[in-house]
């Protein structure tokens, strides 16, 4: 990055553009080498369509799966994209602050970001859309396939979205190689010593105090903030019964553009009011203080657990929460040795959702694929409200209407506080009062170092925390213990909820921090003029009296 800014910096931007393109293509290829995904299931087909034996196969053998080294393509796809989005956002805005008048530089980095948001917009359609389509579709008959996309085990088209983004990054990055390397407002500049500078540079850079706790800043809010993103569709697939297609639509669809609305917004107030950094920085701990408080509102906004025989419920009904595999058998279910381990679930007649269809003691079933039907299921009568029949559908069974409703206050507290705290992100960048010949290194830095650790691990340890609520894991083919199909969502909400607000406080108490250092600063630069102003006016004195004839009162013999 520091090098860039001394070249030609929209041909690296373009060539930047073709590693992310090519790092697209390779994370899709694992799903080219490996076989069809198979989907833990306890039902088998027989001969005849409509009989269906609720009992799980026989394995004379388990095969080692096929993608057990396939991560790698996926390790290095992320890395060549790691390194192509490196220099885009830097040399990019840096480009435009060296060639733009400083009263206009906050209105067109918020229109850059409002641009930059239609990206992830139509990146979450696009994912969406993939996650309804079946990951194999085009190679398997759907006809046969028994679960759809709101079912915890089903995979959506996810390569496809990776070979659509590749394209676009590819055809994105052609316009840059003709653009010029410098515009006519910059000075020319000597990049001879750029390679001799680079070391003093990155010393003077990270001896700044600011500058340290604009990172430190930035890494914990960062954090915070790409935990909760990478886990919200799964938390509200399952606090409020949505899909996890639906979820991804929503959040494209109703987020982004109030975050797109919030950057611009906050744009323009930088340049109606002409704040200063001082202001900048006031802004965005304002906007980030009030967004909190709208986080913390969600606390409040849950439904409570699905009902499943034996997890949440009791097979009578009665409200309950174990952790035990023991619990799932019950009297009308002892004598038809059910597995234990596999989730394949039904809705009853009674609302209740069971395990799979032995544990709801069913005895027959007529129908095909999703259409299945299953019957004579002697556990949906040990709840004592009297169903109508004693059936069960494949699927869990939905959430009552309250829990809709309470999902739509959520949306709306959630697109209200993404919007308020976009209002501080252009601030929060002005706030980077780094000088203009190391502003490219000053962004390169940062965006190196929250990135990697502000990107990397809280997926690992927000996910591991998240697991500790899991009320029932999946199976994989081999044995061994699958993804969660069931969490208790009181507690996954007290787990995802409680580490976002941790986090976010403590990146409050370093803006505080960083607030009160660039008060320091600014008044040291206030005063550093009339100091020079006396300065000089002593000067002017001494003159005088030279020009009168007068000796001082000290001389110096050389």
């Amino acid at each position: 990055i520091y090098f860039g800014a001394k070249l030609h910096r929209p041909r690296l931007i373009g060539a930047g553009c073709l590693i992310m393109a090519v790092g697209s293509f390779c994370t899709a290829l694992p799903h080219f080498f490996q076989g069809p995904y198979k989907y833990e299931t306890t039902i088998t087909q027989s001969s005849e369509k409509n009989l269906t034996h609720t009992m799980l196969p026989c394995q004379k053998s388990c095969e080692k799966a096929a993608g057990s080294s396939l991560w790698a393509y996926v390790f290095l796809g992320n890395m060549l994209r790691g390194i192509g989005e490196t220099p885009v956002m830097p040399l990019g805005l840096s480009y435009l602050d060296d060639f733009s008048q400083e009263e206009n530089t906050a209105l067109y980095l918020a229109c850059i970001q409002t641009v930059g948001i239609i990206g992830p917009m139509f990146g979450f359609l696009l994912g969406s859309f993939c996650a309804r389509l079946y990951v194999d579709i085009g190679a398997v008959d759907l006809d046969v396939i028994a679960i759809n996309h709101k079912d915890s085990r089903w995979v959506g088209a996810w390569w496809l979205g990776f070979l659509v983004t590749g394209a676009v990054m590819l055809l994105a990055g052609i316009p840059f190689w003709f653009l010029p390397k410098s515009l006519p407002k910059q000075e020319s500049k000597n990049s001879k010593k750029a390679v001799n500078d680079f070391l003093p540079s990155l010393k003077r850079l990270f001896s700044d105090s600011v500058y340290i706790l604009i990172i430190c800043t930035s890494l914990v809010a960062v954090s915070g903030f790409i935990g909760m993103i990478t886990f919200k569709p799964k938390f509200m697939e399952q606090t409020y019964g949505q899909s996890s297609s639906k979820a991804i639509f929503m959040i494209g669809i109703m987020n982004l553009p109030a975050v797109a609305l919030g950057i611009i917004t906050g744009g323009f107030v930088m340049k109606r009011f002409k704040l200063s950094i001082l202001g900048a920085a006031r802004v965005s701990v304002t906007t980030s203080l009030v967004s909190f408080c709208l986080l913390l509102t969600q606390y409040f906004l849950q439904c409570r657990n699905a009902q499943v025989a034996g997890l949440t419920v009791s097979y009578e009904g009665l409200p309950e929460v174990s952790y035990e595999p023991e619990t799932l058998l019950a009297q009308c279910n002892t004598e038809c040795s059910c597995s234990l381990k596999h989730w394949d679930p039904v809705c009853a007649s009674n609302g209740i959702t069971y395990a799979n269809p032995c544990l709801a003691g069913c005895q027959t079933a007529t129908g095909f694929g999703k259409d299945m039907v299953f019957h004579n299921c002697t556990c949906i009568g040990e709840v004592p409200i009297l169903p109508t029949n004693m059936s069960a559908t494949l699927g869990q069974c939905s959430r009552s209407e309250d829990c809709d409703k309470m999902f739509k206050f959520y949306m709306a507290i959630s697109v209200l506080g993404a919007f308020v705290s976009a209002c501080g992100a252009t601030p929060g960048y002005i706030v980077l009062s780094i000088s203009s010949d190391l502003k490219s290194l000053a962004l390169g830095m940062q965006t190196l170092i929250v990135r990697t650790l502000g990107g990397i691990p809280p997926p690992i340890y927000f996910g591991a925390l998240i697991d500790q609520a899991c009320l029932k894991w999946g199976t994989k083919r081999c044995g061994g213990r699958g993804a969660c199909r069931l969490y208790d969502t009181d507690a996954f909400r007290s787990r995802f909820l409680g580490l976002i607000y941790g986090l976010y406080a403590l990146s409050y108490v370093l803006w505080a921090l960083l607030y009160k250092r660039l008060v320091q600063r600014h008044k040291k630069k206030a005063a550093e003029p009339e100091a020079v102003n006396q300065e000089g006016n002593d000067d002017s004195s001494k003159n005088t009296q030279d020009e009168t004839g007068q000796e001082p009162e000290k001389e110096t013999n050389i």
